[in-house]
């Protein structure tokens, strides 16, 4: 296949689906994947079956995972992007929450990241210029109430994104995470008490401002790792790397520093 190729889970809703519309949209042949098989079914539809392949998935399922990929490369013979995204939310008291949904939380938020990477890892080594984006979150940055699981799942992603970042720039692979403030999405509309700071800080980002962001980050060609930081308050998308200190300063709503 001569088209640029994305692999997305969570493909379904919010910026998973924001996300496979930008690409579709610009040319890119779309894997759509998803625990909610008929939503990402419509999404092909709508795409032809040209410029897309949909599947139900489940990311806690490693071997599923595998089997996805193994048949994305047989049609399109390339992985220029691999979109961890697909995630779940439950806020509340620590100890309000169930303690088989804080599991859950573990399972789909950073195993199901894991499992992506490493299915992917052999078709993104084999795919020029390829690169992982991971999606971590503002979460990542420090500790919340309200977010306890949820927010180490994100620090565990960004830890492993800088992990892969040194690991696998040796295949000439990129990997990046997002890490956004609230984004108006289902997942964050749809949370039944929402934490006070939910309305302190706002919901200023649209999952489409994000969407850009994936695209920006698969296509900047500066070879340092990156960490993209959409901001909450101007909307603004900024990056933080050595080489970008300045960047970071000027539109970032939040003090950041970079690695």
């Amino acid at each position: 296949m001569s088209q640029p190729a994305i692999f997305i889970t969570g493909a379904a809703a919010g910026i998973g689906r924001a996300t496979a519309e930008l690409y579709a949209a610009r040319g890119w042949f779309v894997g759509l994947y998803d625990l909610a098989g008929s939503a990402v079914e419509g999404l092909r539809q709508k795409f032809g079956a040209s410029q897309a392949i949909a599947e139900q998935l489940d990311v806690t399922d490693p071997a599923a995972v595998e089997a996805a990929l193994l048949r994305f490369w047989n049609k399109t013979g390339r992985l220029d992007v691999m979109f961890n995204c697909a995630g779940i939310l439950t806020t509340g008291d620590f100890a309000d929450i169930p303690l088989a949904r804080h599991h859950l939380l573990v399972d789909v938020n950073l195993k199901g990241v894991i499992n992506g990477a490493h299915a992917a890892f052999p078709f993104l080594k084999q795919t020029r210029g390829s690169c992982l984006i991971n999606m971590a979150s503002a979460s990542a940055i420090h500790g919340t109430p309200a977010f306890a699981t949820y927010g180490a799942t994100k620090f565990a992603v960004k830890g492993l994104t800088e992990a892969l970042s040194i690991e696998w720039a040796q295949h000439r692979i990129r990997v990046m995470d997002l890490m956004p403030l609230f984004v108006a999405t289902p997942m964050v509309n749809n949370v039944a008490a929402p934490p006070k700071s939910i309305g302190r800080l706002g919901v200023n980002l649209t999952a489409e401002d994000v969407a850009l962001a994936v695209w920006k980050a698969a296509n900047w060609r500066l070879w340092p790792r990156v960490h993209w930081y959409p901001g909450a308050q101007t909307k603004g998308l900024a990056w933080s790397n050595k080489l970008l200190p300045a960047v970071l300063n000027r539109y970032s709503t939040k003090v950041v520093t970079g690695y």
